[in-house]
């Protein structure tokens, strides 16, 4: 699909990609795995930019989850120094598309050099205001409902916080991304069929659109795929067919 062939008054507000496959990618060439996240940034900004010209507001990537703290620490360091050249590479690429960048997660475990860098792009791409790029890191969904749980803990021992009054919006407004809308669409890419503890709270009416394609291979075109198939769905939250068309 080409970016003319997107409706853009029915371009989802939010999408949320889980970019799989950069080791599988790597150990076809006979690389390392870190090869392969080497490679990955290209279809970042490939997604970023397709995201930018479709419309969309909200773009979440999943970038390295609380799980993949277990991984060989050759592995982890080696993805926290790319962590630092992202963003330093990146920053150009963020302020001339005019693009916002944040992140959720439990970013203390995240070493000191990695993490002032990535604060610094968040302070300098503050005013941008054309789409908020959100990048999940050390993040999983357990964490983050573990997180809200504690906090409306305390909360409701300090007495601000009634037991009869909690609410689903409640529990909302104690998540990491109680700032952003629910996503619309989530891309996985790299042909596995499940969501890897990524936003299982929010993603409870999501549409899910997965790719055979490996994360360093991912292209504009392919996010242009994953629109047009959206664009292509029926929403209904629970109503019928019939009653979403009236």
């Amino acid at each position: 699909m080409k970016l003319e062939d997107i409706d853009k008054t029915s371009v989802p507000q939010h999408v949320a990609i889980i970019m799989d496959g950069n080791g599988r990618w790597a150990q076809r060439q006979a690389h390392q795995r870190i090869f392969g996240h080497q490679h990955a940034m290209t279809a970042v900004r490939q997604a970023v930019e397709a995201a930018v010209a479709s419309g969309v507001k909200f773009l979440t990537l999943y970038t390295f989850s609380t799980e993949n703290w277990n991984r060989p620490q050759a592995e982890v360091d080696g993805l926290m120094e790319l962590l630092i050249k992202a963003v330093k590479d990146e920053t150009k690429t963020l302020m001339d598309n005019n693009v916002k960048l944040e992140t959720i997660g439990d970013i203390g475990r995240i070493p000191e050099k990695s993490r002032e860098k990535l604060l610094g792009c968040i302070r300098e791409t503050a005013g941008n205001t054309a789409m908020t790029l959100v990048l999940a890191l050390s993040y999983s969904s357990r964490w983050e409902i573990a997180e809200a749980l504690r906090g409306i803990c305390r909360d409701a021992a300090s007495g601000s916080l009634k037991a009869e009054n909690i609410t689903e919006d409640t529990l909302r407004n104690y998540l990491a991304t109680k700032d952003y809308p629910d996503p619309d669409l989530l891309i996985r890419t790299g042909g596995e069929l499940r969501i890897s503890n990524f936003l299982l709270w929010q993603m409870a009416y999501t549409e899910f659109y997965f790719s055979e394609q490996l994360w360093p291979d991912f292209r504009h075109e392919d996010f242009y795929d994953a629109l047009y198939d959206y664009q292509n769905r029926q929403r209904r939250y629970g109503k019928t067919g019939e009653q979403v068309k009236n």
